[in-house]
């Protein structure tokens, strides 16, 4: 049996320790909804499981483990989490963290919190290159619960994702 190769997700030649906004969206593996669950047609903030809370948790611990990384904003969904990330370096080179560590340390420490893993292997990150896409990210964070029924991680009543 062929095993496939797995695709490099991260942009060629770009420096992931270096200044910039990053948005992050990290899937729970295969869909399950364990993070938390949307309660209303016009829900602000999902109403979070135990896992959902320490998730939460461990995001507002990132700002505070790494020096120059900040998480602007950020909503835990029932399967998913998006996150707009800051990396402002001070110029360090000997170990900056990239988005990858930054990534692992979170999965890691939540994995060992709950006592198994949760996550999907990878995440998903888009460099955030101006202003006005900052803007629309973080729009999008933010009406995120609201339209929960339309968004591509959303299950259908078989379990299976959109």
């Amino acid at each position: 049996m062929e095993l496939l190769e797995r695709k490099n997700l991260r942009l060629q030649d770009h420096d992931y320790s270096k200044n910039g906004a990053y948005f992050i969206t990290i899937c729970v593996k295969d869909g399950h909804e364990m993070l938390g669950k949307i309660v209303g047609a016009n829900c602000v903030r999902p109403i979070l499981t135990d896992i959902g809370q320490i998730t939460e948790t461990e995001i507002g611990i990132l700002s505070n483990t790494y020096d120059g990384v900040i998480v602007d904003k950020y909503v835990v969904m029932p399967n998913h989490i998006h996150m707009i990330i800051f990396i402002r370096a001070d110029g360090r080179t000997q170990f900056a963290p990239t988005i990858s560590r930054i990534i692992k340390q979170f999965k890691g420490s939540i994995t060992k919190k709950i006592g198994y893993s949760i996550w999907q292997r990878s995440y998903h990150d888009h460099i955030i290159r101006n202003e006005d896409e900052y803007c629309k990210i973080w729009k999008y964070i933010d009406e995120n619960p609201a339209k929960w029924a339309e968004d591509r991680y959303f299950c259908t009543e078989n379990g299976n994702v959109k």
